[in-house]
């Protein structure tokens, strides 16, 4: 048996390490750090976070953040800005540096470049008496005791540091500008909060799988219409396409249960006369509350009481609606 004490210790002191780094930086959280926030959020223009090297991959990361919880950010690389991409600073832009040592070549070029052009300045720095801390007008000390590495030189608890302290800014970032879940589904139209507060019921009906029959209908007919539609149930409606009632699968299941001898029945017989409906301007979500408190899969759609189409469970699942 092989034995994977050793890689199973390596990986949990790694984890501990970070995790005391992480904790310790509560103790760098004060008045300076609530003033940062404060100059961010009432500035007039964007945030412009920048990074060279590992900590480049951090402040791409804070922007991203930013970005999603309505604080408009922008990333420069630092190395880049030296080579033209100055020139995406605004005027009334605020520039956030992350650097762990803050004495790095690119950042001695940099800063000077940045203080020329009068845009507040803000480090986030290990060091306090870095070159970086000591040119910015405001200072996130994102100190680390040392690094998970066993050499502490690789970043891993610097950059864990970074990350955590850049959450902390677009939490507090967050709160002030009374985000709301709302906001926050404007900004991931794609993901399933956006999906859940924007796709609506007819976004999700397919013109295609319509199933109906008259009243008047054979069961036999019934029972290709559901299945040639795969919806697992088909709406009855008369010929002025007013909903009369629908039948499920499982309507047809209990049907055969009571009579083997379906000849002569037609849908009116097995149909129940009283379908839960929504309309195709609510949300999906809403359609699967009434799926789940009904204990149905189906739902049929209509406007007042003219058949409009159908939808099923699994096309809610389908757009991680579930």
């Amino acid at each position: 048996m092989k034995d994977f004490s050793h890689i199973i210790h390596i990986a949990k002191q790694t984890i501990s390490l970070e995790a005391q780094s992480v904790t310790a930086l509560q103790g760098y959280i004060d008045d300076s750090f609530a003033e940062i926030v404060l100059q961010i959020l009432n500035s007039k223009g964007r945030l412009v976070v920048a990074g060279v090297g590992k900590s480049a991959h951090i402040a791409a990361k804070i922007v991203a953040t930013l970005n999603s919880t309505g604080t408009p950010a922008l990333f420069m690389h630092a190395t880049e800005a030296i080579h033209g991409d100055l020139g995406m600073i605004q005027k009334d832009d605020v520039v956030l540096c992350v650097s762990r040592s803050g004495n790095t070549s690119e950042i001695k070029v940099l800063v000077p470049l940045l203080k020329r052009g009068e845009n507040t300045l803000i480090a986030m720095v290990s060091e306090r008496n870095s070159y970086l801390a000591e040119k910015a007008d405001y200072v996130i000390h994102a100190h680390v005791e040392r690094e998970a590495c066993p050499f502490n030189m690789a970043p891993t608890s610097s950059t864990t540091a970074q990350l955590v302290m850049g959450d902390a800014l677009a939490m507090c970032l967050l709160e002030l500008r009374k985000f709301t879940p709302q906001d926050f589904a404007k900004y991931h139209p794609g993901g399933a909060l956006g999906k859940r507060m924007y796709l609506r019921v007819c976004d999700l009906m397919d013109e295609k799988k319509k199933p109906q029959v008259l009243p008047t209908q054979l069961i036999s007919e019934v029972i290709i219409e559901i299945s040639s539609k795969r919806l697992g149930a088909t709406a009855v409606v008369n010929t002025q396409n007013e909903l009369v009632g629908i039948i499920t699968d499982g309507d047809l299941r209990r049907m055969l249960q009571k009579s083997t001898d379906i000849s002569n029945l037609v849908a009116t017989d097995i149909m129940c006369a009283t379908p839960k409906t929504i309309s195709e301007d609510e949300l999906a979500v809403e359609a699967f509350q009434i799926m789940e408190q009904n204990s149905i899969t189906q739902l049929i759609v209509a406007d007042e009481n003219t058949y409009l189409g159908m939808i099923h469970l699994h096309d809610l699942i389908k757009e991680g609606i579930v």
